[in-house]
């Protein structure tokens, strides 16, 4: 019975709510003579804070075309903006910026969402040793990471010099599918010093524990803390759930002028991949056994950052820039 009453008296409390909320946007209407997405645009800046607006007042929105503009292709928006206008009885001749606003915040919003199901494609995609392309982006990782070690052979124990598992890098593949690959291509071509830096500290001994010579007889696990190709797939998987999750928008929508793409993405997991090895350096982990730990942590870090609206975590937003920012 206490249960129920505290359903009930949930419902009444939503029910009360509900309509305060819309009885109080129909007089701040009436007094502005302003509709939500104006005042929205109007006391807002271009951003993650105006567009995350924008977002909730459509989706929670009564009417089905306002409801509808979140999954238009971004051809159609231009359309969608001038039908928005003409329902909330807006001029665009006396309100011409606001056009422009709503115009620019709805693209970044179905933009992210081709931006998902490009990202989704991409990882759901497996490798293909049988595939030329595939094979070709994995040679052209070596030898970026490699260039003055020859490949003896395409099954080989060298992969692991540079970071994965085994003999074949296509088994360590499975989990982000092709999306790993061209997350390591991208960070290794773009910002090739900085990734070359990250994989020389990656095989270094720890604190100089041990001398050179003596490290280099024993098994590369020994080294620092962490393969840098296999962490770069688990940093592939962390910014691929900040994206399918939503909490990427923070960052994207403050970055992207306009439509979100996969280049924005890949610049982005360049960015995690050089906070991630600071990260991993402050923490001092005594072994790889404390991966899972140290970047759960640093997942946790980044999602606290993101829940500031003015947040963009690397605002200059160009791979050879990124060392650059500071949080």
């Amino acid at each position: 019975m206490k249960h129920f009453l505290r359903v009930v008296t949930q419902f009444f409390v939503f029910l009360y709510c509900k309509l305060l909320w819309r009885g109080l946007k129909f007089v701040v209407r009436k007094f502005t003579g302003r509709c939500e997405l104006q005042r929205i645009c109007y006391n807002n800046k271009h951003g993650a804070r105006r567009t995350l607006k924008i977002e909730s007042s459509l989706r929670y929105s009564k009417n089905e075309l306002l409801q509808s503009a979140l999954s238009v292709h971004p051809d159609k928006v231009e359309k969608t903006i001038d039908d928005i206008m003409a329902l909330k009885k807006i001029n665009p001749d006396t309100n011409p910026q606001l056009g422009i606003s709503l115009q620019a915040s709805l693209l970044q919003i179905v933009g992210y969402r081709s931006l998902v199901m490009e990202v989704e494609k991409l990882r759901r995609e497996p490798y293909d040793c049988e595939n030329s392309e595939h094979e070709d982006m994995l040679m052209k990782l070596w030898k970026e990471l490699r260039p003055d070690i020859p490949l003896t052979g395409r099954i080989s124990k060298q992969w692991c010099e540079i970071g994965f598992q085994g003999s074949d890098p296509k088994t360590d593949f499975r989990g982000m599918g092709l999306l790993g690959l061209h997350n390591l291509l991208y960070f290794a071509e773009h910002d090739k010093a900085t990734a070359l830096q990250m994989l020389n500290d990656s095989l270094q001994p720890k604190h100089n524990e041990i001398n050179k010579p003596e490290w280099e007889q024993k098994n590369l696990d020994k080294a620092i803390g962490y393969s840098f190709a296999i962490v770069g797939i688990n940093i592939t998987d962390l910014a691929h759930s900040l994206l399918v999750s939503g909490a990427l928008k923070t960052h994207l929508y403050n970055v992207a002028p306009e439509i979100p793409s996969l280049l924005h993405f890949q610049q982005t997991f360049c960015y995690l991949m050089q906070e991630f090895h600071r990260f991993w350096i402050e923490e001092d982990p005594s072994d790889i056994m404390e991966f899972n730990r140290v970047r759960s942590k640093f997942h946790r870090r980044i999602l606290r950052q993101l829940r500031n609206p003015d947040m963009a975590l690397c605002p200059h937003f160009s791979a050879s820039d990124l060392r650059l920012v500071n949080l």
